[in-house]
């Protein structure tokens, strides 16, 4: 097969190409500066220039190509959400769907599938509430973005192309996202819940997230949203006792939600609520896990193996 990856320079992006390329196939990951990445990636891989908002350049990568699995968006966790940050977290994922849709309509021999990237704020905070696809879109700025994101490449489904909608929780790998910022403090022996640690944490191992996205790919009648994330969600204490117990360390000083609020503003939602969001769809089509527990998932990580 040959896809194409946006965003495919990224954590869930570089995990995808990279099995693909073990597998046989060609990988085109699309990224704004590929001479960085000259010499880095895998054999079967390669990168090719695009500005993130058009077609032009790549677009004719489309014609004959099995997939597009479109993934890219500004990081939500890298700043304080500013207007303009907001403005270009939005921007970012519109703008790549529209190129997107721009590549489908050009091609003569269109892929098969678009894989669309979504996320579990799609629901918006939910308390204690089990989360299934079903489930309406919240009302707050993450969810918002969510919803005009699914959105983004909705066009592509009236050339007859399937489209898997991926709603991810929180990808946990060593080589980025959220695990390797919260070693440090653990390791020192500082580690805690955040706020009151009753805060839904919907997860899922990197393999999985990659296995989910094949699987999604591969399979002709999946098609609408999926959550990502694994059937056994956690709150938040229970992770951190989890991860406490896989490095040997305690997790007892919590992070009070006042200072999270301060230092990253609305930003803290991120950290501070969360979905019991439950992969539905995606166990009823057949889909198994490997990693269905959060402790085992943390030492496959943290041993050294986890992301291969």
């Amino acid at each position: 097969m040959r896809i194409l990856i946006t965003g495919g320079t990224g954590l869930i992006g570089r995990a995808l190409a990279a099995d693909l390329a073990r597998d046989g196939h060609e990988a085109i990951v699309l990224s704004r500066t590929p001479e960085r990445y000259a010499g880095q990636l895998p054999p079967g891989v390669r990168a090719e220039r695009w500005d993130g908002r058009t077609a032009d350049g790549w677009g004719d990568l489309a014609d004959g190509a099995d997939a597009i699995v479109n993934l890219a968006g500004e990081n939500i966790a890298s700043g304080r959400w500013t207007a303009e940050r907001k403005r270009r977290i939005r921007e970012s994922r519109l703008h790549a769907g529209q190129a997107v849709v721009q590549a489908v309509e050009a091609a003569t021999a269109k892929p098969r599938v678009v894989v669309q990237a979504s996320a579990v704020g799609y629901y918006g905070p939910c308390g204690d509430e089990i989360i299934t696809e079903d489930h309406p879109p919240g009302n707050d700025f993450l969810a918002d973005v969510c919803v005009a994101w699914e959105a983004s490449t909705a066009a592509v489904e009236a050339h007859g192309l399937r489209r898997p909608i991926i709603r991810t929780g929180v990808v946990l790998s060593r080589e980025g996202g959220a695990l390797p910022r919260m070693l440090p403090p653990f390791k020192l022996g500082l580690g805690g819940p955040l706020g009151s640690g009753r805060q839904w944490f919907p997860w899922i191992h990197i393999r999985d997230e990659v296995r989910a996205i094949r699987f999604l790919i591969e399979h002709p009648e999946a098609h609408g949203p999926y959550n990502l994330s694994a059937p056994t969600p956690v709150i938040d204490a229970e992770f951190t006792k989890a991860l406490g117990r896989v490095l040997n360390r305690p997790a007892l000083i919590p992070v009070p939600a006042l200072v999270l609020k301060l230092l990253f503003g609305e930003m803290a939602t991120v950290l501070l609520d969360g979905q019991r969001a439950i992969p539905h769809r995606l166990q009823e089509a057949g889909f198994t896990f490997t990693f269905e527990q959060v402790e085992h998932a943390l030492r496959d990580l943290l041993s050294g193996r986890g992301d291969a």
